[in-house]
């Protein structure tokens, strides 16, 4: 059986990470009745959610309810929508910031080793990371730190 294509916009919103994971926990009249509120857009739902109570003078617990989330949720959103507008409201990446695991200490070893031995590969200062220290780290990720600490303006010698 042949899939039928996603609509553009559930691709567009994915893409850009505002595709609502629970829109039918929308139970907003106005997001149900109106071709311009879309309950698949996220934005759009924690803006609208905010605005209610903002603007409206609606509860708290009654909008975030009514837009399908919790009062602390709510709260999220707000203090979201005040630091930084609208794109504030959009969920940020998933996944580690940062390189967490190499540490300070874990990069001046690969350093040091890097210096003492200039032929070994990302692959071979893995191998020697995870003897040393026990944890387990990428190559691509010891390769990406390495050249940050080798960047003068990040305070890296070389």
């Amino acid at each position: 059986m042949a899939q039928r294509p996603e609509d553009p916009k559930v691709e567009a919103l994915r893409a850009e990470r505002s595709l609502n994971p629970r829109p039918e926990a929308v139970t907003d009249e106005e997001f149900r009745s109106s071709e311009f509120f879309d309950a698949r857009d996220l934005v759009q739902v924690k803006y609208e959610m905010v605005r209610r109570v903002r603007v409206d003078g609606q509860a708290v617990s009654r909008s975030a309810a009514a837009f399908g989330f919790s009062r602390p949720s709510f709260y999220e959103a707000a203090a979201a929508l005040e630091a930084g507008g609208l794109a504030a409201l959009v969920p940020a990446r998933p996944g580690p910031r940062r390189a967490h695991k190499l540490t300070e200490e874990v990069v001046a070893f690969a350093r040091e080793r890097l210096e003492s031995a200039p032929p070994l590969r990302s692959v071979d200062l893995v191998e020697a990371i995870a003897e040393r220290f026990g944890i387990r780290v990428h190559p691509r990720s010891v390769e990406r730190a390495l050249a940050r600490s080798f960047r003068p303006e990040q305070g890296g010698r070389r």
